[in-house]
């Protein structure tokens, strides 16, 4: 079963074991202006009951095809399962929406089940680069370079994008997603649950001791990815929804309103055991 599947199962079954609530509604940042200093790389989907969810808009055009079609989706009132169920089955826009309505989701049920993750300062996900080091990095996120290369470890980026391929004197940009079966250590944009690699390269990281993946958008449930060899996830978690919801529409940043977490996979209690706190 692909990670999408095994996810929206989990949600299921929270569903049948707790009604959740509609969806309330969509926000998307402003139009995303090449060659500046954009802040709205997200969308929210935010439940009735406030749980918003996180996901990715900028590949492709997606945040174009939002703005255009988003009276289309009559999103207000939905039911919140059956969006997310598009995220396994749907393509493009009606994807992203399924992953934004999972994630809602995902924070509801943590929510209903009392867990709040560990709060991380870490943007890295605890990854400890050391010289010696050979730590790969998928997809390129120019803030998460600096402190991998300070410490004096081997950075290799894999990327899909032929245009940022090269030697960049401190650390390396390949296509060749069979390099991080050279790598001790990796780590992840959450990109990678939205562009239907995700199962393809965690296979590669079959050397990797330690495996993050992070970004805002990695509200998921974490078991799915534990499972494929993943040791910790680290998103964005709202801890004031209306100013978080003002700032995103606005392109402001939203950190006055989000704080970083970790979920490391030895210390996670588990679906099961959160699905029984119910």
């Amino acid at each position: 079963m692909k990670c999408a599947a095994a996810y929206i199962a989990q949600l299921e079954r929270f569903a049948a074991r707790s009604a959740p609530p509609r969806v309330r509604a969509l926000h998307l940042p402003p139009e995303f202006v090449p060659g500046m200093d954009n802040k709205g790389e997200f969308c929210a989907l935010e439940l009735e009951d406030g749980a918003p969810g996180l996901a990715f808009v900028l590949l492709g055009d997606t945040l174009e095809q939002l703005r255009a079609r988003q009276d289309e989706f009559g999103l207000a009132g939905a039911d919140a399962l059956a969006l997310a169920r598009r995220y396994a089955r749907g393509e493009g826009i009606e994807r992203t929406l399924g992953f934004a309505a999972a994630n809602a989701l995902t924070r509801c049920f943590f929510d209903r089940a009392a867990y709040v993750p560990d709060a991380s300062t870490d943007s890295i996900g605890q990854l400890d680069p050391r010289p010696g080091d050979r730590v790969g990095m998928i997809g390129l996120f120019p803030p998460l370079v600096e402190p991998i290369v300070k410490a004096g470890a081997e950075l290799i980026v894999v990327e899909l994008r032929p245009g940022l391929a090269g030697d960049r004197g401190r650390f390396r940009v390949t296509l060749d997603a069979s390099e991080l079966s050279t790598c001790s250590k990796v780590v992840s944009t959450s990109t990678l649950l939205l562009n239907d690699t995700l199962d393809a390269m965690l296979a590669r990281c079959c050397s990797a001791r330690s495996i993050a993946m992070v970004g805002p958008s990695a509200g998921c449930l974490p078991d799915a990815l534990f499972a494929r060899g993943v040791t910790l996830v680290g998103g964005s978690w709202v801890h004031d929804r209306a100013g978080f919801v003002d700032a995103l529409r606005r392109g402001a940043s939203t950190s006055r309103h989000t704080r970083k977490y970790a979920i490391a996979a030895a210390g996670y209690p588990g679906f099961e055991a959160l699905l029984a706190r119910l």
